[in-house]
């Protein structure tokens, strides 16, 4: 199982823990809409619990609404912003003796 695979695997379990969704992380489609017409049918309270859910989980602050749209979007979108996220952070050099 690669990074992305696992990664998605784990955004889809966050989401019955903190949503208390009433199906299991297997049954939530990668690309699947999490709001609108043929989607999971999460609500603005649904999108704010994410947005904490990420940040307390990966580090990974949504600082607007507009972001927000992009990266709720599905669990792909977020796992690929998580994942460029965590590509971005680069780990705090250990201070070496010189």
């Amino acid at each position: 199982m690669d990074n992305n695979t696992a990664l998605k695997q784990e955004i889809k379990q966050m989401m019955v823990e903190n949503l208390m969704l009433q199906l299991t992380a297997g049954e939530i489609q990668d690309g699947q809409p999490l709001f609108g017409p043929g989607s999971l049918g999460l609500d603005s309270v649904d999108a704010l619990q994410l947005v904490v859910a990420l940040d307390k989980k990966y580090g990974f602050k949504i600082p607007d609404p507009e972001t927000a749209r992009e990266v709720l979007q599905s669990v792909r979108t977020m796992a690929s912003a998580v994942a460029k996220h965590q590509g971005s952070v680069s780990p705090q050099p250990s201070a070496s003796p010189q």
